[in-house]
C-alpha cells in the first residue's frame, strides 16, 4: 500500500544488527517507538501482518489512516514487538 503520508514498511522485523528503526511517516526520521500491525483484507490472508513504524508524534495520524480503511489490527510498542519476534525464533 502506498500513500503520500505513510510509506509501506517491509514485514521483516528489526534485528540487532539493523540500523535504529525510524518512523514511517513521510519525511520523519525520528526513532520509532510504536509498531502498527495491519493488513488489507482484499489482498492479504487474515493472519498476515504488514507493519508501519511510528514515533509518538505520528502514532495517532498513522493509526487513523489505517483505521478508517479497516486495515489496522494492532498497535504495540516496538519493544513489545521485538520481544514477540524473539519468542518466535
Amino acid at each position: 500500500m502506498n500513500s503520500p503520508d505513510a510509506p509501506d514498511v517491509p514485514d521483516a522485523r528489526p534485528r540487532a544488527t539493523d540500523p535504529a528503526p525510524v518512523c514511517s511517516a513521510k519525511g520523519c526520521r525520528t526513532p520509532a517507538v510504536w509498531v502498527l500491525a495491519w493488513n488489507n483484507p482484499k489482498l492479504h490472508t487474515p493472519e498476515r501482518r504488514k507493519t508501519w513504524l511510528a514515533c509518538d508524534e505520528h502514532r495517532e495520524h498513522l493509526s487513523s489512516f489505517l483505521g478508517v480503511r479497516g486495515f489496522l489490527k494492532d498497535v504495540v510498542t516496538l519493544a513489545e514487538w521485538e520481544r514477540g519476534s524473539a519468542a518466535d525464533r
